[in-house]
């Protein structure tokens, strides 16, 4: 296990009970802005390659097939 994590779990320990549900809510945000984060750069490779195939010579054939 790595020191950061073994850090965050000796801070998880020392912790009040009540407020390990706040954590939990953090934890949880942290973990959906991650994919979310990750959503975006596939939005955006995707977006680059628009152009590529926007063009008239594959609409036609596109159109034809």
């Amino acid at each position: 296990m790595s020191i950061s994590k073994e850090k965050l779990l000796e801070l998880i320990e020392d912790l009040p009970e009540k407020e390990i549900g706040e954590l939990i809510s953090f934890a949880g945000y942290l973990k959906m802005k991650g994919k979310k984060e990750s959503f975006q750069d596939l939005v955006k490779a995707s977006e680059s390659s628009l152009a590529f195939w926007n063009n008239s010579k594959d609409d036609e054939v596109w159109n034809n097939a």
